[in-house]
């Protein structure tokens, strides 16, 4: 199977249960398909934007973390307190062996997250508000695990998007959950492997 096969066999899973053992099957490959292969540009986009706004002795959430490759990008940045969720127990013992980490728990986005009220100074989360990925009700949590006046930054997919997540973006900000600081403007983030996919990055705070 190809890295392409692989990337358009988790957009075609259906249900969590499925999505899950499709990437515990990828882990393995999943960064030189990714991060070489297709050269994934949205981990270095993404935590560009949040060490602008967010200082170094932050707790941050790695909120869909995958195999680590955001947390990798965080490390180099100078963040040390990295807290790691994925639905895969695949992908996070492989982000567990890049040792960037101090806790990996296995938590799918779109369901309560077991941690307590304003547990982070910031989330991110990369690749995962995408097409058969984490649902829009997922900001909910993530705004609430987030401190006041904490960062949510987050890479959206445009090309395909859906009412639920424009909605619900406006519909979060309009009732002061949060409020928008920036968005960059579209981008390819797979050009060697998908080309006409377009994502953006966007920073919210969280309102007191």
């Amino acid at each position: 199977m190809t890295s392409q096969d692989r990337i358009e066999s988790v957009y075609a899973a259906k249900g969590n249960a499925e999505l899950e053992a499709r990437y515990d099957d990828w882990a393995a490959e999943y960064d030189q398909d990714l991060g070489t292969d297709a050269v994934w540009i949205s981990p270095r986009i993404a935590v560009a934007r949040l060490a602008e706004h967010v200082d170094i002795g932050s707790t941050i959430l790695d909120a869909g973390a995958g195999t680590g490759l955001v947390g990798e990008r965080l490390a180099a940045a100078g963040y040390r307190d990295l807290v790691a969720i994925d639905l895969s127990p695949g992908m996070l013992a492989a982000a567990r062996a890049k040792g960037v980490y101090r806790e990996l728990r296995q938590m799918t986005l779109g369901q309560p997250l077991a941690f307590a009220d304003a547990a982070f100074d910031a989330v991110i989360a990369v690749g995962v508000f995408t097409t058969g990925h984490a649902p829009a009700r997922a900001f909910d949590e993530l705004i609430r695990v987030t401190r006041p006046e904490g960062a949510i930054v987050f890479s959206l997919r445009m090309d395909r998007i859906e009412p639920s997540f424009t909605d619900r973006l406006a519909q979060l900000e309009a009732n002061r959950h949060w409020r928008l600081v920036e968005r960059t403007e579209p981008f390819r983030p797979l050009p060697e492997a998908e080309p006409e996919v377009l994502h953006r990055v966007w920073m919210y705070r969280v309102t007191g």
